[in-house]
């Protein structure tokens, strides 16, 4: 995917125009795609709450768990087998009713809004609105989406901006700013916490 307009739109923020110089060849959309949609969430699931080292080992073994399996072969894998893997309880209760869910349900997403899309995701229990909206971004693509709930976005902008205390409003302020390429300042800031790489006026 090419962010070139992207980058033009985000340069005139001076933290962003560093982010973009140092990480822009770095940020994707397309790491976290997989046409299975029941799949695709069931690894945005897996991140929750872990961090990234452990929910990319914690992935891979799901992935081999489920290899060839169908999704209702998958909703009967013992409970116990997807905890040996480093899944959480709770977390397998709601890997299983995102396969129930896509089971019963054949919605076609593309066609909804960014609103009707987190609506109708929300309603599988264990279904956030942060899921929803990683789903927007790496499922889906949508290029204006930033997720007020994700710690790491917030705390990249902290750090980069050198903000203690990020207001609701500044918050809005910088979303603003970014609109329509959201999505993209997230990647950014997101590549920012991974690497540890963070603006500061000496360094522009």
């Amino acid at each position: 995917m090419n962010f070139s307009q992207a980058f033009d739109h985000l340069r005139k923020d001076e933290v962003m125009s560093f982010l973009i110089k140092k990480l822009g060849n770095q940020v994707t959309l397309t790491d976290r795609y997989d046409k299975d949609f029941a799949k695709a969430i069931s690894l945005l699931i897996i991140e929750q709450q872990v961090s990234f080292k452990a929910a990319i080992t914690i992935k891979g073994r799901f992935l081999n768990l489920i290899l060839n399996k169908t999704s209702k072969e998958i909703i009967n894998i013992d409970d116990s087998e997807m905890q040996s893997i480093g899944i959480s309880h709770r977390k397998v209760n709601y890997i299983k009713n995102t396969y129930s869910y896509f089971i019963k349900n054949k919605i076609d997403f593309k066609t909804l809004d960014e609103k009707g899309v987190i609506k109708e995701l929300t309603q599988i229990k264990g279904i956030g609105k942060w899921t929803a909206e990683m789903f927007l971004i790496f499922i889906l693509f949508k290029t204006d989406v930033f997720s007020k709930g994700d710690l790491a976005l917030l705390n990249s902008i902290k750090i980069n901006y050198s903000i203690k205390d990020l207001s609701n409003k500044k918050l809005d302020s910088f979303i603003k700013k970014w609109t329509p390429f959201n999505t993209i300042a997230s990647l950014l800031l997101w590549k920012s916490i991974e690497e540890k790489i963070f603006f500061n006026k000496t360094q522009k």
